[in-house]
């Protein structure tokens, strides 16, 4: 034993020479804990980091998500094709006539005389055709309650009539058996005052001429 060994150690403590061994504590329990716990994390957030890179890149949601979605915005774009159809507010404006195109004639079914020739002189300054200026038929005469009757054939149910409707509010429309869209008959009725005024029949033909287009759907299909 060398003088250097320590009293009562021996083995692998045993000392020669001039080198002395290198006496290590073991290692704590908890800094090992520690490290597990660390490693552990680390792996979790790669694992999480590239889950979000893969949804990123492919756009998020299976496809059976994706189906659906693109399902519903079909659904809205067909319910607001319905509403737009049933409403004749998306209806194109060159399917309408201008006032220059149609020709109106004007009876009087009330007692005051004169009216159809003025009304028809006012309709004449607004840039439509004028026919036939008389009292109504025995059908009408004195039968007409309201301001007036828009009469015209079926095809002119949604060309002619609604813009000679904007020159006189509150009119009733009646359809008959004629052939030409372009001619319609106002009946004027013992409820009628004057015509709409020119401003106000204006911007009704503009807005039956040019509607605005209907409110697209809240979700964006793509």
């Amino acid at each position: 034993m060398s003088m250097l060994t320590p009293p009562g150690m021996g083995g692998k403590y045993r000392i020669t020479g001039d080198k002395y061994p290198r006496m290590r504590r073991g290692r704590s329990r908890s800094r090992i804990v520690l490290a597990v716990v660390a490693s552990t994390a680390a792996v979790g957030l790669i694992g999480w980091g590239s889950f979000q890179l893969v949804d990123v890149f492919t756009g998020g949601g299976s496809s059976t998500t994706a189906g659906h979605g693109t399902t519903h915005c079909a659904t809205n774009a067909q319910h607001a094709a319905s509403r737009s159809e049933s409403t004749g507010a998306a209806r194109p404006a060159d399917r309408i006539p201008s006032p220059a195109e149609i020709t109106v004639n004007v009876f009087n079914a009330t007692p005051r005389s004169g009216l159809a020739r003025k009304t028809a002189d006012e309709l004449k300054k607004r840039g439509f055709k004028i026919g036939d200026v008389a009292n109504a038929t025995a059908q009408y005469d004195k039968k007409v309650k309201g301001p007036g009757i828009l009469l015209g054939a079926k095809a002119a149910s949604d060309t002619a009539l609604p813009v000679l409707g904007t020159q006189l509010s509150g009119a009733q429309r009646k359809l008959d058996t004629r052939k030409k869209a372009t001619e319609v008959d106002l009946i004027i009725g013992s409820g009628f005052t004057s015509l709409a005024t020119k401003s106000d029949a204006d911007k009704a033909l503009r807005a039956l001429t040019h509607p605005k287009p209907t409110a697209s759907p809240s979700r964006t299909c793509g």
